[in-house]
């Protein structure tokens, strides 16, 4: 990590102001932090309206009181990943200011220690590591690790299916699971698959494009490609899941908010043994029949005093996306003016 950290005074009638001297023991580090001509500083300055000068492996920061100690978390923990080999971008940088943010923001965070250093929940597979973002992310990757179910819901680009993906690779990689099962209900809820042109796995390897996206990310290809000939990985139709008991497997359900109550039932009862489940989906984003209830708003409102089940909701502050969507998103939030129908939105 750093060098040292310097605070200095400064002048009276300032009281609220603050100047942080940050000093790092790397050269070669401390420029991958910066980023080229400096853009990553440029880039925490807009964020948190702070102003930073680098000279050489010394950075000083000048602003607000909260926001420079918020910036000086933010660089901490970015030289921390640099130094493992991780190559920043823009979306490393906001990730690090929406957890520094979120440090002073009264959510207790797990990852911020006492020593006021950040350090976020993370995947590792052999091809890469992810970092969590933003502190949903922060919360749903450590539930993840602890209970064997795990509901996440949210706006898309949260990372809600990405992160599932990846700790269920992660999890076969070190030979913890014997193999993934990745389901979706297709076509709208009744997985009307017929007219689908090809044998099963061709018909639905269209609504599982973001499942093999995010395995394609974490694994390398040729392994993806063995792992579902061999059915390591297996691509699961939710209507072809019953009567079965899925044992030593991580077991993902997308798009969970278009199935019915009586299928999000299945579902949920097929946990074996050495089973872990991860159901994701978007409540604002439903595709049922009027008039249909959501087996993922029914589930998590009847199993929420259930021990050991996690449930992670994102919003639009997590999305990690390209920042137009995390506009859009909130556009449409407003737009909807809080007058959904509660059978969808009663736990969203």
């Amino acid at each position: 990590m750093t060098g040292g950290t310097e605070l200095k005074s400064m002048p009276v009638g300032a009281s609220d102001m603050a100047h942080i001297v940050l000093t790092f023991d790397n050269n070669k580090f401390a420029g991958a932090l910066y980023g080229p001509f400096d853009e990553n500083l440029a880039r925490i300055e807009q964020k948190l309206g702070v102003d930073i000068r680098s000279k050489g492996n010394q950075l000083a920061i000048k602003g607000e009181s909260g926001a420079a100690e918020q910036a000086r978390r933010a660089l901490d923990y970015l030289y921390g990943l640099v130094q493992g080999g991780t190559e920043l971008s823009a979306s490393e940088v906001d990730g690090a200011v929406r957890l520094a943010l979120a440090a002073d923001d009264q959510l207790s965070l797990p990852t911020f220690e006492g020593k006021g250093k950040l350090a976020a929940a993370q995947i590792s597979t052999r091809k890469r590591t992810v970092y969590a973002r933003s502190a949903n992310q922060d919360a749903y990757m450590r539930a993840l690790e602890r209970s064997e179910l795990v509901f996440g819901t949210g706006p898309a680009g949260t990372g809600k299916t990405f992160l599932a993906v990846a700790y269920a690779a992660m999890l076969l990689e070190r030979g913890m699971v014997d193999r993934i099962v990745l389901s979706r209900p297709a076509v709208e809820a009744g997985e009307r698959l017929g007219f689908l042109p090809g044998d099963m796995k061709e018909k639905v390897d269209p609504y599982l494009r973001p499942l093999y996206d995010a395995l394609y990310d974490m694994m390398p290809a040729d392994k993806v490609e063995r792992a579902l000939a061999a059915d390591v990985i297996e691509i699961a139709p939710l209507a072809f899941m019953r009567g079965r008991t899925l044992s030593n497997a991580v077991v993902i359900l997308d798009e969970a908010q278009n199935t019915t109550p009586m299928q999000m039932k299945m579902f949920l009862t097929r946990l074996g043994e050495n089973g872990r489940m991860i159901v994701t989906g978007d409540p604002s984003q439903i595709d049922l029949p009027p008039n249909t209830k959501s087996g993922l708003v029914e589930a998590m409102n009847i199993l929420k005093e259930v021990p050991g089940i996690v449930t992670v909701r994102f919003n639009e502050k997590d999305v990690v996306r390209h920042p137009l969507v995390a506009a859009i998103v909130e556009a449409y939030d407003r737009n909807a003016g809080g007058a959904r129908a509660p059978a969808r939105e009663s736990n969203g």
